[in-house]
């Protein structure tokens, strides 16, 4: 693992206790799951949801990846989705350059594919906008895990999802272009990286 990213998951695990009980309630069904997953010998598959799968459920996508490489839990894969497709902000793709992350841009259209990288030599999240229900995505036996609450009130059913839980969070994009902007992108992101490395934390 890059040495600034492991650095970084060295620091937030020290702020744990920050996170709010209601919300540690949550985090704990997330970790439950792959758990459960785990004892039975079988992948887990963490599909992140946002409305445009631009920024909070690829900030989960990755983080959630990252917290189990840390943890050695092996055999997890993570997938974000939107209720649309638009494409990865540049915005949030600076906020995880500026942790560590090294992420290539592998198809240059208005919808682009990205490949982010937190270690030589393993595989990268694979990133670009879709829809929740994408090919790419696993179409049953899988977590929903809502990171906006437009996304969790307008699926009101998604097919093959073993456990949703809501996991929200504020929209870092009404800061874009302001002084605030990487501010802002930054927190979120650490947010969620935080909530997700405390999940991951309680597997055993």
């Amino acid at each position: 693992m890059h040495s600034h990213i492991k650095h970084y998951l060295d620091e937030l695990k020290n702020h744990f206790d920050s996170i709010p009980s209601e919300r540690k309630a949550v985090l704990a069904k997330i970790a439950n799951y792959i758990g459960s997953k785990r004892n039975q010998g079988k992948p887990t598959n963490l599909v992140y949801i946002c409305t445009h799968n631009s920024r909070r459920s690829h900030f989960g996508q990755i983080c959630a990846k990252v917290a189990s490489d840390y943890f050695e839990i092996e055999n997890v894969n993570t997938y974000s989705g939107g209720t649309e497709a638009t494409a990865f902000n540049i915005n949030a793709i600076s906020a995880l350059q500026r942790i560590g992350f090294n992420v290539q841009k592998t198809v240059n259209t208005e919808n682009p594919i990205y490949h982010v990288y937190h270690k030589d030599g393993d595989e990268p999240s694979v990133c670009f906008s879709k829809v929740y229900d994408h090919p790419q995505n696993p179409d049953s036996e899988f977590a929903a895990i809502m990171t906006c609450s437009d996304a969790e009130e307008n699926c009101p059913f998604i097919p093959g999802v073993e456990l949703r839980v809501g996991t929200t969070y504020d929209d870092p994009k009404e800061f874009d272009n302001t002084p605030l902007q990487d501010e802002k992108y930054d927190e979120r992101c650490r947010q969620i990286a935080l909530e997700t490395l405390y999940a991951f934390s309680l597997i055993n």
